[in-house]
């Protein structure tokens, strides 16, 4: 395999965002190609990270040209892995940087005090092409599926029980939602990749950052539903969806309560989402699965999606 015969790994900190810029502005194009995902919002905002000095990463120069990058962020006593990206001459040599990078950073973490959890999602890379420096440090992989709809002629309208009905997206819904979310994920697989599931301070942090940041696009709150139940106004479902390119859009979001499993509401409530998109113009639709859920995966090919790209999330737990 060839390699960088003169890599230097150094404290990400000590560059500016302008040294940065060319890097990520390559790396946006990738997102876009690959995931139909324009990044370049995601993009500014780590630009603006980086001018402040604050994140914690490494950056690989190859002869003294930027080639590589890497970076997290801490969550109390969690760290997750922000992102990891390289160039070169070709892909072999670019995944060798990035392994190196990832090496040096997960050294960092595994060597924090405090940090006992350490989360990563890559949705850039193939499942099993980044993973041998998460695996030689323990790390659990579960294997998650990004999955496309494009739309075709949209079917009828599922029906809905009588005491069911679908309202958009409110600011007043925040908590009710929070709560549904930490409820719907209590003993789930996808508690076990990301535990912000596991409590309802960790669901709102959650929340608040699909709906403030564009780091799953820009929250499209014409486009994201919740369903109500008329006799007590608890919530029982709802989907939520981001704008990730001009024609795309993702879903966030979508969790049923467990009271009413079941009942095909997460149907139902994709297909309403769904018609309301290609109403508005959208050519496309994306979204993430775990791939052992099974019964969403199940749904969602049902409905259309078919897998484009295959990833993994890792995670470790120190103590």
């Amino acid at each position: 395999m060839p390699v960088a015969t003169q890599l230097e790994i150094l404290d990400l900190r000590h560059f500016s965002a302008r040294q940065l810029r060319p890097l990520l502005e390559s790396e946006a194009e990738v997102w876009e190609q690959r995931l139909r995902w324009n990044y370049r919002g995601s993009t500014e905002l780590l630009l603006q990270y980086l001018d402040s000095r604050i994140l914690p990463g490494f950056v690989a120069l190859d002869r003294g040209r930027v080639c590589g990058f890497t970076f997290c962020v801490y969550e109390g006593n969690k760290a997750v892995v922000g992102d990891a990206y390289a160039v070169a001459g070709d892909q072999e040599q670019a995944l060798h940087i990035t392994h190196t990078l990832l090496q040096h950073l997960l050294d960092l973490l595994l060597h924090s005090p405090g940090i006992n959890r350490i989360e990563a999602q890559l949705l850039l890379y193939n499942a099993g092409s980044v993973d041998q420096s998460f695996k030689e440090t323990g790390f659990t992989l579960y294997p998650r599926l990004f999955m496309e709809y494009d739309f075709a002629p949209s079917a009828d309208k599922d029906a809905l029980p009588h005491n069911i009905e679908i309202c958009r997206w409110s600011p007043d819904h925040y908590q009710p939602a929070a709560e549904l979310i930490h409820e719907a994920y209590t003993g789930h697989i996808d508690s076990l990749i990301n535990d912000q599931y596991c409590s309802l301070h960790g669901s709102l942090r959650f929340l608040h950052n699909i709906v403030r940041f564009p780091g799953c696009g820009i929250f499209d709150a014409t486009n994201s539903w919740i369903l109500r139940d008329t006799r007590t106004g608890a919530l029982v479902g709802m989907v939520l969806c981001s704008r990730v390119a001009d024609d795309v859009a993702h879903i966030t979001q979508l969790c049923i309560s467990n009271n009413w499993r079941g009942h095909h509401l997460g149907r139902t409530l994709l297909r309403h989402c769904m018609a309301q998109l290609s109403q508005s113009d959208f050519k496309a639709i994306t979204l993430t699965v775990t791939e052992a859920n099974h019964q969403a995966v199940k749904l969602y090919e049902a409905l259309g999606f078919r897998t484009r790209h295959r990833f993994e999330a890792m995670v470790l737990n120190k103590a």
